[in-house]
């Protein structure tokens, strides 16, 4: 079965968490030890997530428990997400883009913890 970086959720996880990178540059300095470690670690933590839960894929239990965290990485990505745009951080058009970014992960996600026998 291939490996996790081929994975369609992998690739879009990393691409999420490279915007947030480059966008989190242009925060004020005053933020760089908060909002924008926040939301750095939390976008990183759901592809590291993903690496971790494909290694475990031969036991389900421990495959959905590690999903399960990335799921929860990628919604406190939206929570700092809302906190950079109602600090005017960000446009509405790049939160936006970066929003429907985690909820299409967050469905490819659920789709994986509600069919773990297809990454067996």
């Amino acid at each position: 079965m291939g490996k996790f970086r081929e994975l369609i959720v992998y690739k879009k996880g990393f691409s999420l968490l490279m915007e947030i990178h480059n966008i989190t540059k242009d925060f004020p300095k005053i933020e760089q030890y908060s909002l924008v470690d926040q939301i750095r670690r939390s976008s990183r933590s759901i592809c590291s997530s993903i690496g971790e839960a494909y290694k475990k894929r031969k036991y389900p239990n421990h495959f959905i428990s590690k999903l399960t965290d990335a799921d929860m990485e990628n919604g406190e990505t939206q929570v700092w997400l809302d906190v950079a745009l109602a600090c005017a951080y960000i446009s509405n058009d790049a939160y936006n883009m970066l929003d429907a970014k985690c909820e299409e992960i967050s469905k490819l996600l659920n789709f994986m913890i509600n069919n773990p026998a297809k990454f067996a």
